[in-house]
């Protein structure tokens, strides 16, 4: 990516236009944080409902603390370890985050994102980028530029195209308001290394009506446009022509694909698969259902919501 392409984007971001750019994680549908109309354009162009607040990236540990109202030791202590990275740390909120961005809520959910484009741009615009996933809402997010155009078309302004995301899924948001970490979403920084730093970790429930605290609580989320169904090893498969996705054992299925047998592996070649599956000649996905362990936390996390039955 040319210098002028990240200037010209960061002049879009500025003049309170749409820009996707690609994290480590998924790509993002950015906008000026800072700005309600902007920002007002990311939940139009993702038909995203108001209660599902944003993550803000931030391009240091400093912007973060300039944009909480309550830093907390706790959070300045996983920033020094994880970011930047695929962790997103949910604080207090200073009066200039617009209530928009977080469902109306006091707090904020702040990520230092690992892409060096990401950072580029941040650094370039001179401000904070809220930035949800570049995807129709509830659908599959996007690993590549071409994930992009085809979920949202002329729906953004401009695509900065950083090659497919590394990490894979979206981040782990852990809260750390009064200096007490709750997981809200897991994600690639699981709950055992974040424990192995701070301590023990609470987990926050299903939300029920109001605002969520964290993105990608919808029971229905992540999905493919073809159904998804997990599926016990040896389990009956659906009938008519599929796509099976196993780890331990082949099944016969119209179109068998060996996936990785670590989670972090699993994960960072998901979203990518489930999307070409999207376009070939199947009626339906199967995915053998992950061990039930806590490394497989997050990738179980995504399927569940991504199922058509859990």
């Amino acid at each position: 990516m040319t210098i002028p392409s990240i200037r010209h984007a960061a002049d879009l971001i500025r003049a309170g236009r749409l820009v996707a750019f690609p994290t480590e994680t998924v790509y993002g549908l950015g906008a000026n944080a800072l700005d309600p109309a902007a920002v007002e354009r990311i939940f139009e162009a993702k038909g995203r409902p108001k209660t599902s607040p944003l993550i803000v990236h931030v391009a240091s540990i400093g912007m973060a603390r300039d944009l909480a109202s309550e830093w907390p030791e706790l959070a300045e202590k996983l920033a020094a370890a994880f970011w930047p990275g695929p962790l997103t740390l949910v604080v207090r909120k200073r009066a200039c985050i617009p209530p928009i961005v977080t469902g109306g809520l006091d707090t904020v959910g702040l990520r230092m994102p690992a892409h060096p484009l990401a950072i580029e741009l941040l650094r370039e615009a001179g401000l904070p980028i809220a930035a949800p996933s570049a995807n129709r809402f509830t659908e599959l997010s996007p690993v590549t530029a071409e994930h992009v155009r085809a979920s949202l078309g002329d729906r953004v302004d401009l695509i900065l195209d950083g090659g497919a995301c590394s990490v894979g899924i979206e981040s782990t948001v852990l809260s750390v308001v009064d200096n007490v970490p709750v997981l809200l979403r897991p994600g690639i920084v699981s709950a055992s290394d974040i424990e192995a730093l701070v301590g023990t970790v609470q987990r926050a429930g299903e939300p029920h009506g109001g605002p969520h605290p964290s993105p990608g609580q919808h029971v229905r989320h992540y999905r493919p446009r073809k159904p998804l169904y997990l599926v016990d090893a040896g389990a009956p498969l659906p009938r008519g022509q599929g796509a099976y996705l196993w780890r331990s054992k082949p099944r016969p299925a119209t179109i068998g694909i060996q996936m990785p047998v670590t989670a972090v592996e699993f994960a960072a070649r998901l979203y990518g698969t489930l999307h070409e599956l999207d376009h070939r000649d199947v009626d339906w996905i199967a995915v053998e259902r992950p061990p039930d362990d806590a490394a497989w936390e997050a990738v179980s996390d995504r399927l569940r919501r991504a199922a058509s039955t859990a």
